[in-house]
């Protein structure tokens, strides 16, 4: 007997039920196992997460990390003035003269 769509969403119901309550028990015997080992070694939020109200290490917003990569700033300069930053597909200008030694 072939199934029906209804019957499979039924199954797939079901299983995604049974699957968060899997879920659930078994975050919640990590989340018992975590909090016994910070009362064990008497850890401190800023031991776990670092210091408050620091950026997270890597976020796009960070302008220190702007500054470091230096968008837009150009790093090779053709005898003509053409320039290029170093990032993406290179000018045909720049193979060009990479292709004469330069």
């Amino acid at each position: 007997m072939p199934k029906s769509l209804q019957h499979v969403l039924s199954q797939i119901d079901k299983l995604q039920k049974e699957a968060d309550s899997l879920r659930a028990k078994e975050v919640s015997g990590v989340v018992a196992r975590i909090q016994e080992a910070i009362a064990h070694y008497n850890l401190t939020p800023e031991q776990l997460f670092g210091r408050a109200g620091r950026k997270a290490k890597g976020s796009a917003t960070s302008s220190s990390t702007v500054a470091k990569r230096g968008r837009g700033v150009p790093k090779y300069q053709s005898d003509d003035g053409r320039t290029w930053s170093g990032v993406g597909k290179r000018p045909a200008w720049f193979v060009e003269a990479l292709a004469n030694g330069r």
